[in-house]
């Protein structure tokens, strides 16, 4: 069996949308990635912190459509791992502002996440890590990741705008 050398990483998510200025509103001023490039009406490429592209989008053959109906199959959701708790209140506050619902938010021990949709409907998780020494592990060393409550109150309250 091979495996993946150390190092390797998620470079980047592609996805298809209805509305290219839409979904750039949403990627650049709500969660705040950079338009490193847009290719026309059909595309465009963002990022953090000056790479390449962490986001592609286009409408090359999804201008105008639905998103697919539940229970299909297609993308869960793409996560984005943001620095420290402070970044992800400030996205949070973004969201919260843009009027945008979430999914849901949770504690999985490794990390603290908030769930919302983008305007394509594709699932998005913003999170933070915790350092991996303080992952809870079973007794034989494997994770064991939880779904516990977080409480964004507190978090907003203890990262003020």
């Amino acid at each position: 069996m091979s495996h993946a050398p150390n190092g390797t990483t998620v470079g980047h998510v592609h996805l298809r949308v209805a509305d290219l200025d839409r979904a750039i509103a949403f990627y650049r001023d709500v969660l705040g990635f950079s338009v490193m490039q847009r290719m026309g009406t059909g595309a465009a490429f963002l990022s953090a912190g000056g790479y390449h592209h962490h986001i592609g989008l286009n409408t090359w053959q999804s201008a105008g459509a639905t998103p697919p109906p539940p229970g299909h199959t297609g993308l869960y959701h793409t996560a984005f791992l943001y620095p420290d708790r402070a970044a992800l209140a400030a996205v949070l506050r973004r969201v919260m502002d843009a009027g945008i619902p979430l999914d849901g938010a949770a504690d999985h021990g490794v990390s603290e996440a908030v769930y919302l949709r983008d305007p394509d409907q594709n699932g998005v998780e913003l999170y933070v890590d915790r350092p991996c020494v303080d992952w809870p592990l079973n007794a034989d060393g494997t994770l064991a990741m939880v779904n516990a409550r977080f409480d964004l109150d507190a978090l907003l309250a203890a990262h003020p705008a």
